[in-house]
């Protein structure tokens, strides 16, 4: 079965909705531009949105894993001095590798993804609780265990992991980010990978996935409630769709987005897909137990949840009832969620614009910042 949306003048691209995985397939004309050129980077969405079903189990085996044999003393890195824009971002290739503390265990990164937090921290928005600069940016990894630390119990050189490296996103983070060839991570802060996703897809989801399903958790949602879930094809709101529907039980999903992300918003479990460009959410008679805002829309989210209900607010000005929460890391929330993704019922979503090569960094997120992603940029292959 197959439903296509159709929006405006541009390129085509497919979105593979696998049972296990998103997969985006691009032509081999898109490949090659993507390596003579960045230009295409700066245009529109593409025209067609192609969401098909299939069975088909998403290879692994074509990212190899790297070798544990040698660790070098230097590593390339992405880097900045000065807290701005992305023209503070450097590309080093002499940067050390990090030392690996008791309880971590060193990377060797195959994947990284970025997320907002990484770009307001670069411009200084987190300052006062930042790590000493120069700092290597970036939260989530996807990678393999190349050394472990003498109080490391569970996971042992050679396994594949992802996680968010920082346990505390905005009190002092590391100062060796994942947008590295190597970083060290604490062995509590990872998971081992799910078995049939590769390197790429589960880079994009280790903060998304902690940030949507701790949120739920603090908002007290339970089986049988309603949730409305403010920019549903975000990062975050793409997976609070899919965990309120299949972790939670929800008797009722909503979400908003613009025109041509509606049906994403219905492959992924939204009951009500609500275009934001032609509709006030906080207007319609529906009321809801729940209000996930993901975008900084509080004063409106408060008027569409109902009495005695919750609103979870992840950034911008707060009003009861709702709370901001900063999510607290930790691998066994992942390794909790795990069985969801290997059967499929929660799946990554990644913007078609991806994966962006290690190149690329600043591509990127000029293209994250702009604020209209797909789910999560991934960078990869990282050298």
């Amino acid at each position: 079965m197959e439903t296509v949306l159709t929006a405006t003048n541009t390129r085509q691209f497919n979105l593979s909705l696998k049972p296990r995985s998103f997969s985006l397939l691009f032509s081999k004309e898109d490949r090659r531009r993507r390596r003579t050129s960045t230009a295409w980077r700066t245009q529109p969405l593409p025209i067609s949105l192609s969401i098909s079903a299939n069975s088909q189990t998403t290879p692994t085996s074509s990212m190899a894993a790297p070798s544990t044999s040698r660790i070098p003393s230097d590593m390339k890195a992405w880097v900045y001095g000065e807290y701005g824009g992305v023209d503070v971002l450097k590309f080093d290739e002499k940067v050390s590798v990090p030392e690996v503390k008791e309880d971590q265990v060193l990377v060797k990164v195959v994947a990284a993804a970025l997320n907002p937090i990484d770009f307001k921290r670069r411009q200084g928005k987190f300052k006062a609780t930042d790590s000493p600069l120069p700092t290597v940016p970036g939260y989530d990894v996807a990678g393999v265990v190349v050394k472990v630390g003498s109080q490391v119990k569970n996971l042992k050189e050679g396994d594949e992991v992802y996680g968010d490296i920082n346990e505390k996103a905005l009190e002092f983070p590391k100062q060796f980010g994942s947008l590295a060839e190597y970083t060290a991570v604490e062995e509590k802060l990872l998971a081992i990978k799910p078995k049939n996703l590769d390197f790429i897809q589960v880079a994009g989801l280790p903060l998304a996935i902690e940030t949507a399903y701790e949120g739920l958790e603090k908002a007290g949602f339970s089986a049988g409630k309603s949730i409305l879930v403010l920019g549903g094809a975000g990062g975050v709101g793409s997976l609070v769709i899919q965990l309120a529907k299949q972790v939670f039980n929800a008797s009722r999903v909503a979400a908003t987005a613009s025109t041509r992300k509606l049906e994403l918003l219905r492959s992924l479990g939204a009951d009500l897909a609500i275009d934001y460009t032609k509709e006030n959410f906080e207007e319609l008679p529906e009321k809801f137990d729940v209000v996930y805002d993901a975008v900084g829309q509080c004063d409106k989210a408060v008027k569409a949840v109902k009495e005695g209900g919750s609103v979870v607010v992840l950034t911008g000005p707060v009003s009861p009832p709702g709370f901001r929460f900063v999510v607290t890391s930790n691998g066994s929330a992942l390794t909790k969620l795990n069985p969801y993704l290997e059967s499929g019922k929660v799946k990554p979503v990644l913007d078609p614009s991806g994966p962006y090569p290690f190149s690329q960094v600043t591509e990127a997120f000029s293209y994250l910042e702009k604020g209209h992603a797909i789910g999560k940029v991934v960078i990869y292959p990282i050298p």
